[in-house]
């Protein structure tokens, strides 16, 4: 029995032994075929199979632990202190609007990113595994799309949100040369 909504998400359902069921392929799944399905730009919705309630952002949130536990963290933990410290906040409403507007501001300047680690590691030794590590990091970085766009950010905060985040991205690229200059050396 296939199922997809209306809208093309696709319906998974997850049972009280937490297995995970895809409606659309008439199989049983894990965190990782979903993780996959969002790196793929597919769009899903997750339901409890008996209430029938969407539970989409806890299996979202548990896919991250789990990547996360794997080693190679994205999160840092002062990141995750000030997550954490906006819970109850007079800010709180604000956190997930911000957070989106700035990973869509950052999903734009990903290829002007791209363009200019390329250009800075051009006919050097380097060359290569700067393709490969902007390969491993486009990757990572897709699991943070949305099938669904972003809300409208306020008027104020695009500009000094993208502002923020070329700073934060012109001080990742000095890391990574720095960190590719100690390699050579």
């Amino acid at each position: 029995m296939k199922k997809q909504a209306a809208d093309g998400i696709v319906i998974v359902k997850k049972y009280a032994n937490r297995r995970l069921y895809n409606t659309e392929t008439s199989s049983y799944i894990t965190l990782d075929h979903l993780a996959g399905m969002i790196r793929a730009g597919r769009d899903f919705k997750v339901v409890d199979a008996k209430t029938d309630e969407d539970i989409t952002h806890n299996v979202l949130t548990q896919i991250i632990m789990e990547e996360e536990s794997r080693g190679e963290t994205m999160l840092p933990v002062n990141f995750l202190r000030q997550l954490i410290s906006m819970y109850g906040d007079s800010m709180q409403a604000v956190v997930p609007g911000y957070l989106e507007a700035s990973m869509d501001s950052f999903r734009r300047n990903q290829e002007q990113f791209k363009s200019a680690v390329e250009g800075a590691f051009a006919n050097t030794p380097f060359a290569d595994m700067a393709k490969r590590n902007l390969a491993m990091f486009e990757a990572a970085t897709q699991g943070f799309q949305a099938a669904a766009p972003a809300p409208a950010p306020t008027p104020a905060a695009p500009a000094a949100s993208k502002d923020a985040e070329m700073a934060a991205l012109k001080a990742e690229l000095a890391a990574l040369k720095d960190k590719i200059e100690k390699l050579g050396e």
